[in-house]
C-alpha cells in the first residue's frame, strides 16, 4: 500500500475534481504492475496498473493494492470493478472506502459477491489524509479550506511597512509551492497582492512551473488586479454570508481545495466565518517585535481570551530551519 500511495502522490493536484488514486499489482510479494490516475477523464489507477503488465494473463491470481475503493459505476470511464473481475485478480486490498454516495461500499460488495477476497482499511489514516479535500467536497459540495501563514516566533508576518521577504526559509517556500500544486484555487488579500506581487504558481525547486491554480484576490477594487494579466479573479468577503456563498460557488465549480495565503485581515475574516478547515503555519526562529509590525491574525480585538479558537490534532514537524505547525480549528458551539 505504501507503493500505491507513492503512485497516488505523483498525481496529487493534477486530477481534480477526481481523487489522485494509486494502485499496484503484486504476485508472491513482488510488484509486477503499477499505475495511477493521471488526469480527470483518463484511465483510473487500477486500469493503468493492469495495462502496465507485460501480459494481461499475469493478473490472474494476483493481488491488487489500491488507495481508494474501486469505482462500480460508469462515468467518463467504465467501472474499474468490471475490469478487476475480468482480470482474474483474487485479492484486493483497499486503503479507504469512497464516501461518494454513488460508490460508497458498492465496489467492495460487488467484488466480494463475485468471490474476490477484499480487505479494506489498509494504511487507512494515510489514505484518508491524501483524500481529505476530496472527501470534504464530495460529501458537502464545499472545498476543503487550508489557511497557510508564514510567521515569526512572536507571531508577525511583516514589518510595519509591509516588508515580508522572507519570513521563512527556502525549504518552507518549496512547501508552499507543493501546497499550491494540491490546490484548485489560491486566495489572498488585497494588501498581500499589492505588496508581494505574487504569482501563485506551483513550481519545482528549480523554477519549473507545474501548475497555475485559480488565483483570487479578496478586494472591493477589481481594478487592483487589472494589470496583473489574465487569470486573476476578485471577490468581496465582508461577512460570514459572503464566505458561505463564495465557498458554495467554488464547490459548484469543482474546486475541491482552496488555499488561503494571507494576509492577516483575510485570515481573521475566514476564521470568524468558520471557513477554515485546517491551518498550516510556518514558524521562523525569528523575533521581529514592534507595535506596528503586522500580526498573523488581524480583525477586531476580542474582549476575552475565551473567544480564542482552540486547535486540535496539532502536529509540529521541522521544515528546514523553520517549523511546520498543522492543526484543525475546534470552533465553539453557537
Amino acid at each position: 500500500m505504501r507503493e500505491a500511495l507513492n503512485e497516488a502522490g505523483l498525481s496529487a493536484g493534477f486530477t481534480s475534481p477526481n481523487p489522485a488514486v494509486g494502485a499496484v499489482i503484486v504476485r508472491d510479494g513482488v510488484v509486477i504492475g503499477r499505475g495511477r490516475h493521471k488526469r480527470c477523464g483518463g484511465p483510473h489507477a487500477e486500469i493503468e496498473a493492469l495495462m502496465s503488465l507485460r501480459d494481461e494473463s499475469e493478473a490472474a491470481g494476483a493481488e491488487l493494492y489500491v488507495t481508494l475503493e474501486p469505482c462500480s459505476t460508469t462515468g467518463r470511464t467504465p467501472p474499474c470493478c468490471d475490469a478487476i473481475l475480468r482480470s482474474g485478480i483474487r485479492r484486493v486490498a483497499i486503503g479507504c472506502v469512497d464516501p461518494n454516495p454513488k460508490h460508497a461500499g458498492r465496489g467492495i460488495e460487488l467484488l466480494r459477491n463475485a468471490g474476490v477476497e477484499v480487505v479494506s482499511g489498509v494504511l487507512e489514516d494515510d489514505c484518508r489524509a491524501l483524500y481529505e479535500p476530496f472527501f470534504k467536497w464530495i460529501t458537502t459540495g464545499r472545498p476543503f479550506v487550508l489557511l497557510k501563514m508564514a510567521e515569526t516566533l512572536d507571531g508577525r508576518i511583516a514589518a510595519a511597512n509591509g516588508d515580508s521577504k522572507w519570513v521563512t526559509s527556502e525549504t518552507a517556500r518549496n512547501r508552499v509551492a507543493y501546497l499550491r500544486r494540491l490546490s484548485d484555487a489560491v486566495l489572498a488579500g488585497a494588501e498581500t497582492f499589492r505588496l508581494d506581487a505574487p504569482r501563485f504558481t506551483a513550481r519545482t525547486p528549480d523554477g519549473i512551473v507545474l501548475k497555475t491554480p485559480r488565483r483570487i484576490v479578496a478586494t472591493h477594487h477589481p481594478e487592483l488586479v487589472a494589470g496583473a494579466g489574465d487569470g486573476w479573479e476578485t471577490v468581496a468577503l465582508d461577512s460570514a454570508a459572503d464566505w458561505d456563498g463564495f465557498l458554495a460557488r467554488l464547490g459548484r465549480e469543482n474546486v475541491t481545495m482552496l488555499l488561503i495565503e494571507g494576509g492577516g485581515e483575510l485570515a481573521a475574516s475566514a476564521l470568524r466565518a468558520r471557513a477554515i478547515d485546517k491551518i498550516e503555519f510556518h514558524v521562523a526562529p525569528k523575533l521581529l517585535g514592534g507595535r506596528g509590525s503586522r500580526p498573523v491574525l488581524g480583525g477586531p480585538d476580542p474582549d476575552a481570551l475565551s473567544e480564542a479558537v482552540s486547535l486540535e490534532r496539532m502536529k509540529i514537524t521541522p521544515l528546514g530551519c523553520d517549523w511546520q505547525v498543522e492543526a484543525y480549528p475546534a470552533y465553539p458551539e453557537i
